[in-house]
This record gives structure tokens, C-alpha cells and sequence, in this order.
């Protein structure tokens, strides 16, 4: 099996909830990498504290200084995770949203084209990309035709295939991840944090009543540490060239995943939909075949659903 070394790594996004989570987790893994990153607002601070990442704020827009960050950095891995990634209020900015990933994504792939720098790249996609499918289709495999249906995963879409024309043509080593839903702390737009984090308020007094968009879409979901390990592992063991689907076991309702957090609660919790969370088209049934991706890395995860969620309120607690 492979088990790739790096010296250089380096992360897009990297303040962000998911890049900030990857930083720390990889420096825990490995004791000899120096980590880079290139953000465009400092969102996690600890980052600043730790002198094996550096921190580089730029925009990946301008071409021509990211640039010249990439040939002076010259990684031998890079995270792409840099991207607008709130679904719901992609709806209402389409043409901010499509604009900003796709740009972010081909300018990166140009730069390490032109430039004699063979990095091997993790292109961190999304399962919003396979958009609504139907019950015969479950689990979803690789293979399933890409369908998306918000301006979100347009933009994601296109990365996705731009990047399989970069690695088929250019030679780029790319592995696209298509990761399903993982709990993250620190992205409140995800259901799962603003589901945590609204229990939070009402227990501390802050908040009345938790409000909620549809509660129908099932999912299959993993812990945030085992979603940073499969990254990880993405780019220890992963075959260049592939796609692989990322997720777990636990298969749930959004409305069940409430349920279980509001026993987790101190006080009684009561719910209201409100129409403004509410997606003009939603992805109901998100559940992945990750057999391909297992196979190849000897991956499963290790945190369990009570587990998960009861860390994922506690965390929230302490905002």
C-alpha cells in the first residue's frame, strides 16, 4: 500500500473551519512537516500561536501573487479546501459564488501547470455535487453522474472536472475527495452546528425557541476528526487520479440528528420551522458507497455518533 512522506505542505483556506481543523490535526500526525497556509480572513487565531504553520494572507484571485507564494513555498503537498461554501446563502449571491471558486480553483491549477513544481494536490469537493438522486441509487458510488442543483455545487462541479482535464492532460497529480456530512464546531451554517449551537443559547438563556429549515433530508454523517483523518490519509495513500467518496456509517434524518442533540440538552428545547432556512432545492438523500475510498487507506472512523454529538454541544457550549 502507499504511504507518501511530505516536507511542505500546504493548505488554501486554511483559516477556515475545515483548513484550521486539517492544520491541526496534521501537525499532531506528523512531527517534521511545516505547514502553510493561505487565507483570505484570519477566521481560527490559534493558528497564529504555532510556529510550524506560516500564514500568508492573500487572495487566490490575484493570480500573479499567489503565484509567486506557490513557486516560493514549492510544496510537495497542497489541501485545497479555499472555497464560498454556504449553500443556502449561495442562492442568493450565484454569480459571487460561482465567480470566487471557480477562479480560485483554475487559477491553482494553472500556477502549478506553468511553473516546474509537482506538488501532489487534494482537491476537497463535495457530495452536493451528485445533487438529487433517487432510492436506486443509494449508496451513492464514484461513478453516479454529477447532477448539481445550487449555485454551490455549479462552482464545485467545475472544479471537479477541470481538475480531471488537468490531471488527464497536464499530468498534475490530483486526488478529488467528495466528503459527505461531518460534524464541524466551527461552521455555523452547517445544520448540525446551528442545530448545537441555538440548544447552547437557550440553555444559557440567550434564545427561546430553536429555529430550523427542513428536517426531511437524511444523511450519513462522521465526526470532524475522522473526516481530518481521511484527508490525511487521502494524501498518505489515496491512487492519483481517483475520486473518492468520504462517509460514514451513521445514516440519520436531519430531523433525527435534532432529536438526539435536544436530549443531550440541560433544559426542555422547543422548535419552529422558519421558512428563510428553508432551500428553493434541497438535496434530500446524501448517503455514500466510501468502499473504494476504505479499500485504498484502510480508513474507518472512530468516533461514534453519541460520541460525536455530545462533543459537538459541548464545543458549542463553550463559544
Amino acid at each position: 500500500m502507499i504511504n507518501r512522506k511530505f516536507k511542505k505542505c500546504l493548505i488554501t483556506g486554511i483559516t477556515g473551519s475545515g483548513g484550521s481543523y486539517l492544520a491541526e490535526y496534521i501537525l499532531l500526525k506528523d512531527k517534521n512537516i511545516k505547514i502553510f497556509g493561505i487565507y483570505r480572513s484570519l477566521g481560527n487565531k490559534n493558528l497564529l500561536k504555532n510556529k510550524r504553520i506560516e500564514l500568508i494572507k492573500s487572495d487566490l484571485c490575484n493570480f500573479s501573487k499567489t503565484q509567486k507564494i506557490i513557486k516560493k513555498i514549492n510544496p510537495d503537498l497542497i489541501f485545497h479546501l479555499a472555497s464560498t461554501a454556504n449553500v443556502r446563502a449561495s442562492f442568493d449571491k450565484p454569480r459571487e459564488v460561482i465567480e470566487n471558486n471557480i477562479a480560485i480553483t483554475l487559477n491553482l491549477l494553472e500556477i502549478i501547470r506553468i511553473n516546474i513544481i509537482n506538488p501532489l494536490i487534494v482537491i476537497c469537493s463535495t457530495s452536493e455535487v451528485y445533487g438529487k438522486v433517487s432510492k436506486k441509487d443509494i449508496p451513492i458510488k464514484e461513478t453516479k453522474n454529477i447532477n448539481p442543483v445550487n449555485p454551490y455545487s455549479v462552482s464545485k462541479a467545475f472544479q471537479d472536472h477541470i481538475s480531471q482535464i488537468y490531471y488527464k492532460i497536464y499530468g498534475l497529480k490530483i486526488i478529488i475527495t467528495r466528503m459527505f456530512s461531518y460534524s464541524n464546531a466551527r461552521k455555523f451554517f452547517l445544520f448540525q452546528t446551528a442545530f448545537a449551537r441555538q440548544i447552547a443559547d437557550i440553555e444559557k438563556g440567550k434564545k427561546k425557541i430553536l429555529t430550523h429549515g427542513n428536517l426531511n433530508s437524511i444523511r450519513n454523517i462522521i465526526d470532524i476528526s475522522d473526516a481530518m483523518e481521511a484527508y490525511w490519509l487521502t494524501a498518505k495513500k489515496g491512487r492519483i487520479g481517483e475520486i473518492y467518496n468520504i462517509g460514514g456509517k451513521k445514516v440519520i434524518s436531519v430531523g433525527g440528528y435534532l432529536k438526539e442533540l435536544k436530549k443531550l440538552s440541560s433544559v426542555r428545547i422547543k422548535s419552529k420551522i422558519d421558512k428563510k432556512l428553508l432551500r428553493p432545492i434541497d438535496v434530500t438523500l446524501q448517503i455514500a458507497d466510501a468502499r473504494k475510498f476504505i479499500r485504498d487507506t484502510n480508513w474507518s472512523p472512530k468516533i461514534s455518533f453519541k460520541e460525536s454529538i455530545k462533543k459537538l454541544l459541548e464545543e458549542c457550549r463553550k463559544r
